[in-house]
């Protein structure tokens, strides 16, 4: 009876566990895809968005004088969202695997 309710506990917890690392990765996958990087060169200053894949860029300068244009890949987009939510679900399911009964 004993072995049953330390099992449901661990369960439990696990389950937690795994509520929280979603939590977690889906905080880092956000913060990752809306990260941007300055560039300043001398004639071209741009800002790039998007970890491992630049998925948008703004160019703020250029030689002629001051722009803003964005320039947007949205495959590049869906595959930093692919990489992201599916190493997620990869790592969900080993935590989940890992804690059968």
């Amino acid at each position: 009876m004993l072995f049953k309710e330390i099992s449901f506990l661990v369960v439990m917890h696990g389950k937690l566990f795994a509520i929280l690392f979603m939590v977690i990765w889906f905080a880092v996958t956000f913060l990752a895809l809306l990260c941007g990087f300055t560039y300043n060169w001398p004639d071209n200053v741009h800002v790039n968005y998007g970890l491992p894949l630049t998925w948008a860029t703004n160019t703020l300068s250029t030689f002629s004088g001051p722009v803003n244009l964005w320039s947007v890949n949205v495959s590049d987009l869906f595959v930093d969202l692919v990489l992201w939510l599916g190493t997620m679900i990869a790592a969900v399911a080993v935590i989940l695997y890992k804690l059968k009964p």
